[in-house]
């Protein structure tokens, strides 16, 4: 039996499912239950993200669990705060919805996002919830932390500079096709189990994206502040552009170099996809991509799970990927755009 959320009322709701929560940073003074959360930063420079999601533009309910939404609502807005070379370390969330949704539902949603603060030692301080005519409305905001004199901007990149991203690209798009697939092959058929099997990686990063913590703290350790760093949200080629743009320069990225996992190369070729093209544009890997002095080079190349891809160059060479061939592309920014109409 499912609960309307009319029988809870606002507050109702917000006690229920807020009641477990438990304050785990020093800077969290006090959080839900108040008009406003208490925080307390000394000798800190704060930071924060907010994003928006909405239903049918940002994520699809036909093939997302509630509790998969809640997780990647969370972690997308942490990877804001590390690619500032930060530690995320409170969020507000906020959500509007409609009356399909139960208070069983919101539970799960928030299960998620419980499940990312865990993880990522993250608390909730705060939020709000409203009706919506036009189904579920996320917006989370998350409050970092950053060391004075090592934030890390998009503008610092300079020629010579050397290109580096994390893990592997192309994977969370791929799982985005096979879910589209999925979502056509079997729509109007009740009994039908879609087809994911030996996908499941391509799956993960589609709908429960990790960001690089890991990466942040091996930096750290290593003694390196890069000189420019964004997150792959809207695809590596749009991103590079925005680095070089914001750092008045250039880029040359070649297409032997940008890391691609093999069941995303497989998977590419199934689809009839170009495989650089699904990896530069995809979107939605949540990788770091960063740029480091040409000192740092011995240090960067022995760094797990960070792969040197390019070097900046001189504004006037514009922004080029070198294909395996030797030939020279200029780079186009084709990934997402949330206000690109049709």
């Amino acid at each position: 039996m499912k609960t309307e959320i009319a029988s809870l009322g606002e507050f109702g709701l917000i006690r229920r499912l807020t009641q477990d929560i438990e304050l785990k940073n020093e800077s969290s003074k006090y959080g839900v239950g108040d008009d406003a959360a208490v925080l307390s930063y000394p000798d800190k420079e704060i930071l924060v993200s907010t994003d928006l999601l909405m239903e049918g533009v940002h994520f699809d309910l036909t093939y997302v669990p509630l509790k998969h939404l809640g997780y990647k609502a969370a972690a997308v807005n942490f990877s804001d705060i590390y690619a500032m070379n930060g530690s995320p370390k409170q969020i507000t969330v906020s959500i509007a919805l409609s009356k399909r949704f139960s208070v069983e539902d919101l539970e799960e949603f928030y299960a998620g996002i419980q499940l990312a603060c865990k993880h990522y030692n993250v608390d909730i301080v705060g939020g709000d919830t409203s009706s919506s005519l036009t189904g579920l409305a996320i917006s989370i905001t998350c409050i970092g932390e950053g060391e004075k004199g090592r934030i890390v901007y998009r503008n610092g990149a300079k020629d010579t500079d050397l290109i580096c991203v994390t893990g592997d690209l192309g994977a969370a798009y791929m799982g985005l096709q096979l879910l589209e697939r999925e979502k056509a092959v079997f729509r109007g058929e009740e009994d039908v189990q879609p087809d994911f099997e030996g996908k499941e990686y391509l799956l993960e990063r589609q709908l429960k994206p990790e960001p690089r913590a890991d990466i942040i703290k091996r930096l750290a350790e290593a003694n390196i502040v890069p000189t420019a760093m964004m997150d792959v949200s809207d695809g590596l080629s749009s991103e590079l552009m925005h680095i070089c743009s914001q750092s008045d320069a250039g880029c040359r990225v070649y297409e032997e170099h940008i890391p691609i996992d093999y069941l995303t190369a497989v998977t590419a070729e199934e689809f009839n996809l170009n495989l650089t093209t699904c990896a530069m544009n995809g979107g939605e890997d949540y990788e770091l991509l960063f740029t480091v002095p040409i000192a740092d080079h011995e240090k960067i190349a022995e760094m797990e799970g960070v792969k040197l891809i390019g070097h900046i160059t001189k504004k006037d060479l514009g922004c080029a990927l070198i294909t395996r061939d030797g030939q020279e592309f200029e780079l186009k920014a084709q990934g997402w755009n949330p206000l690109k109409e049709g």
